[in-house]
């Protein structure tokens, strides 16, 4: 017989916590958490860009991005706010982290840009890892090539927690092919990790196979670089989310919620097809004010 799943949940306003906005006068940098993003490779440094920025825009009191060689002067240049980790390698990642590098963090990001040459580099961190962490992109397709993969999911969603952010492709190369909620739920009910499913309402599933349906967001997200976006949004959430305030599955629907509220409001001043996912780290700072669920530009 099916598992009998609770009913699908809308996120119409996610569950919002007091460090997007109502921040304590007494906090500072080290309180909003150190976030490590492994992203960007020769050639494809825009997304590593772009994941940066919108983690700083989303709350993050300090970041640090490891890229390549010859990504260094773009970082530095195009997000002077982050902290710069150089890899050995001129051209793609190949540094293997030990758990005592990733002790100083408090969240771990890994994927926008990266290339799928990096296979080594990242089975070595997802072993060595004990920290939330957000897997996308070139991630997700390089650790759909380890033959145990699914062992590697469930150490870390039975650990500090994952969540993965695939689209419909990066899935199918993941879990096969399927379009039904009910298995995605039961993936992540089997791995413990948090599914955030991308597309029209994407929908998130959790580790007790709960379904959130997410209810922000327009066409004009279809567009290079989005997911980018919210990979260093959601990473920001998990910095910030130290003292557990929220769950893996409440810390995704409000990264989701947030991704598509600032996708909203940017294209009240311009037309769907002329967003790019630039346009939506502008808008994080106002989407941040929506506690209500309202918010003005």
């Amino acid at each position: 017989m099916p598992i009998p799943y609770p009913p699908p949940v809308e996120v119409s306003v996610p569950v919002w916590p007091d460090f997007l906005d109502r921040r304590n006068p007494e906090s500072h940098k080290g309180t909003y958490g150190h976030a490590l993003l492994v992203a960007g490779s020769y050639g494809k440094m825009g997304a590593a860009v772009l994941a940066a920025r919108a983690c700083l825009r989303t709350g993050a009191g300090l970041l640090t991005v490891h890229v390549p060689r010859k990504g260094v002067e773009v970082m530095q240049t195009a997000v002077p706010e982050a902290m710069v980790s150089v890899d050995p390698d001129e051209t793609h990642w190949t540094h293997l982290f030990t758990a005592e590098e990733l002790a100083r963090y408090d969240a771990v990001a890994i994927g926008p840009g990266l290339g799928v040459d990096s296979v080594a580099a990242l089975r070595s961190l997802l072993e060595a890892v004990d920290k939330p962490l957000a897997l996308d992109a070139d991630g997700l397709n390089m650790l759909a090539a380890q033959p145990d993969k699914r062992e590697l999911l469930r150490r870390l969603g039975r650990g500090a927690g994952a969540v993965l952010t695939p689209h419909a492709r990066e899935f199918e190369r993941l879990f096969g092919p399927t379009a039904s909620p009910d298995d995605r739920r039961q993936i992540s009910a089997d791995t413990g990790c948090v599914i955030v499913y991308k597309g029209h309402r994407t929908q998130i599933t959790g580790r007790g196979g709960e379904l959130y349906v997410n209810t922000t967001g327009n066409p004009g997200m279809a567009t290079a670089g989005s997911g980018d976006v919210l990979t260093g949004m959601m990473l920001g959430i998990l910095s910030q989310n130290k003292e557990r305030q929220l769950t893996m599955e409440e810390c995704a629907c409000l990264s989701v919620w947030l991704h598509g509220k600032s996708a909203d409001l940017a294209v009240e001043n311009q037309s769907q097809c002329s967003l790019v996912a630039g346009d939506i780290v502008k808008k994080i700072g106002v989407a941040t004010m929506c506690r209500t669920g309202c918010c003005k530009d």
